[in-house]
């Protein structure tokens, strides 16, 4: 056991319990950094998983919620490969794919039994999305609640930047191209004398028009601890991912989808479409808010995730369905 002691480097977090921190090897060597808190016989099981170029630290304010919760769930929250505090991955393995195995191997690993909730900001709601793609029968046994942060189902049909069109179609343009630069670039990671230059950049792509510092820095530290091989790696499949069919199957399951209606990188209408192909949730978009919804409004997405979590305890298992809903 150790104690997360509230920092991230020099950054101050919200209090949490005592936790256990753990390696995973998965089934082809990669390593991933593993935390939990909570009881191992809890009720229910919640699953953070974070954005691209993130960490687990992102959701430390809804941990510390979920923690104070009665009955306490049982937490886990890992770092992707390539991401925070777990190891490296091979090009190859770069893909939202690889990451719904991951996802699999996890919950096969640490919340073997008993209802789980999936709560995915960004990359981390596409991960949730392959897990039900590829493994439709262990989601229709496990889970019993979903919270999609900030995310897509289209890829990146909606992403405009916040830009007039013709600046997005050039600024997609150069981000694919650096993507591809960077995805050869290795296991090496962002230099920390680079960090500083980009808070402008990344506070105008990710933030909306409030926002704490601490909020700000916590972001940047974790693109600092991303491997140039997983910010430009991840990128093309993030882009074409298209997994509303998969959703459409999903059944009735409590769930919400969250949304800023300043974020630049998963608009207002990635949220929608998610909205339609799963009936029956509860979507929210957060005026003035960008991208980084756990830290910008981290009280209403605690206060969202603790109410999925309840409604979670009287979830009895389903079956996934065949047919697709049609949109109401």
């Amino acid at each position: 056991m150790l104690i997360t002691r509230g920092y991230y480097g020099a950054v101050l977090l919200a209090e949490v319990p005592m936790s256990e921190r753990s390696q995973l090897t998965l089934s082809d060597g990669a390593t991933l950094c593993v935390e939990s808190w909570g009881p191992a016989d809890a009720q229910v099981t919640v699953v953070l998983l974070h954005g691209w170029c993130l960490d687990r630290r992102t959701w430390h304010h809804q941990v510390a919620a979920l923690s104070r919760m009665r009955p306490e769930p049982r937490v886990i929250a890992y770092d992707t490969r390539g991401h925070g505090r777990s190891g490296s991955t091979r090009l190859e393995s770069a893909t939202l794919a690889q990451l719904g195995e991951d996802l699999a191997e996890v919950l096969r690993r640490f919340a073997p039994d008993g209802p789980v909730v999936l709560a995915g900001h960004s990359m981390g709601g596409m991960t949730i999305m392959e897990y039900a793609h590829r493994f439709p029968g262990e989601f229709a046994q496990r889970v019993a609640g979903l919270l999609f942060v900030s995310t897509t189902a289209e890829g990146h049909a909606h992403t405009r930047y916040g830009l007039p069109p013709r600046l997005a179609v050039l600024m997609r343009a150069g981000e694919t191209l650096g993507a591809g630069l960077l995805a050869r670039s290795g296991a090496w990671r962002p230099h920390r004398a680079v960090l500083p230059a980009l808070r402008p950049a990344l506070r105008w792509l990710l933030f909306g028009d409030e926002y704490e510092d601490a909020a700000l820095q916590v972001t940047i530290k974790s693109v600092g601890r991303t491997s140039l091989r997983s910010i430009g790696g991840f990128r093309s499949s993030i882009g074409q991912q298209q997994r509303l069919d998969t959703l459409s199957r999903l059944g009735d399951v409590p769930a919400a989808v969250l949304v800023g209606d300043r974020d630049r990188l998963t608009p207002p209408p990635c949220a929608d479409s998610i909205a339609e192909a799963l009936p029956g949730t509860e979507l929210t978009v957060f005026p003035g808010a960008g991208h980084m919804l756990p830290l910008e409004r981290h009280e209403e997405v605690s206060a969202v995730l603790s109410e999925i979590v309840r409604r979670a305890r009287s979830v009895k298992p389903r079956r996934a369905r065949r047919t697709l809903r049609k949109a109401a």
